[in-house]
C-alpha cells in the first residue's frame, strides 16, 4: 500500500497511539492534532470549526506532502473526513468514517455540551481527567494500567473551551441540510467509502439506509464499542488496513 493513512480524531483525544502500530505492519501514517487540540491547543476559538478544520486538514496535508491518502475519521473526526473528501475528492484514495456523525441526530451529546459555558465545559473536563475510569466505564471500557494511561492522554489533549467549541460547530454543521447532501455527494462518489463500528455502539450509531447502500464495506469490530480503538488497538489496526486494502469493484 503507498498511500499514507491519516487519522482524524473526535471530540476528545488523539489517535497519535495508532501510529506507531500502523508503521509496525509498514504503512505511513500520521494523526494531526486539530485546531484547539494538542499542540494547537492556542488557537483564538473562533477557528475551532468544521470548516476551519477541513481548511487546516488541507493545509497540512499540503504541507506534509502526502499526496493521496487513506483518510479514517473517528466520531467528530468522521464529520472532518467526510467534509475533507467532499472538498477534496483527488487527494483522498479511501475514506474510513469510523462511527462518523451522519447527522444531528449522532450529536446528541455534542449538543448537550455546546449549550454548555466554556466554564462548565472545563469543570466537565476536569471531573474526566480526575477520573478516567469512570470515564472509560461511560462507554464500557475496563479500566486497565493501559487503558488508563490512554485515557489519561486523551483528556488532556484539549482544553474544556475546544470540546465545547467543537460541540457547537458539529450541532450548527450536521443540523444542515448541506452537510447531508454534502455527504450524500462523498458517498456516491469515486471515493471508495467505507463504515466501521464497534459491536456495543453499533445500534447508536445513526447510519442512514442511503450510506449502507452505497458503502464499499460495512464493518463491525466484535467485543468494542466507540472507543474501539482504545479497547482493542492491534484488533482495530488489522482490520483497519484490511478494510483499506479491499480491492475496488
Amino acid at each position: 500500500m503507498s498511500e499514507p493513512v491519516v487519522l482524524v480524531h473526535g471530540l476528545i483525544g488523539t489517535l497519535q497511539e495508532l501510529v506507531p502500530l500502523l508503521e509496525g505492519q509498514g504503512v505511513r501514517a500520521h494523526a494531526p492534532d486539530l485546531l484547539g487540540y494538542g499542540s494547537l491547543s492556542a488557537v483564538a476559538p473562533e477557528c475551532i470549526t468544521l470548516p476551519e478544520q477541513v481548511r487546516h486538514l488541507a493545509e497540512w496535508s499540503a504541507k506534509q506532502g502526502l499526496g493521496r491518502f487513506h483518510l479514517v475519521g473517528h466520531s467528530v473526526g468522521g464529520a472532518v473526513a467526510a467534509l475533507f473528501t467532499h472538498a477534496f475528492p483527488e487527494r483522498v484514495a479511501s475514506l474510513v468514517s469510523v462511527e462518523g456523525n451522519f447527522s444531528l441526530a449522532d450529536a446528541f451529546w455534542s449538543g448537550q455540551v455546546a449549550r454548555m459555558t466554556p466554564e462548565e465545559a472545563e469543570a466537565m473536563m476536569d471531573g474526566f481527567r480526575a477520573d478516567p475510569a469512570g470515564w472509560l466505564a461511560r462507554s464500557g471500557v475496563p479500566s486497565e494500567p493501559r487503558t488508563l494511561a490512554s485515557a489519561s492522554l486523551l483528556l488532556s489533549n484539549q482544553p474544556g473551551t475546544t470540546v465545547q467549541r467543537t460541540a457547537r460547530s458539529v450541532v450548527e454543521v450536521t443540523g444542515r441540510p448541506e452537510y447531508e447532501a454534502a455527504v450524500k455527494a462523498v458517498a456516491e462518489g469515486p471515493v471508495p467509502f467505507h463504515l466501521l463500528a464497534g459491536e456495543r455502539s453499533r445500534t447508536g450509531w445513526d447510519v442512514p439506509p442511503w450510506a449502507i447502500a452505497r458503502a464499499a464495506s460495512e464493518t463491525v469490530l466484535p467485543g468494542t464499542g466507540h472507543l474501539m480503538m482504545m479497547e482493542q488497538p492491534d484488533g482495530f489496526v488489522s482490520t483497519l488496513l484490511r478494510i483499506i486494502r479491499r480491492p475496488r469493484g
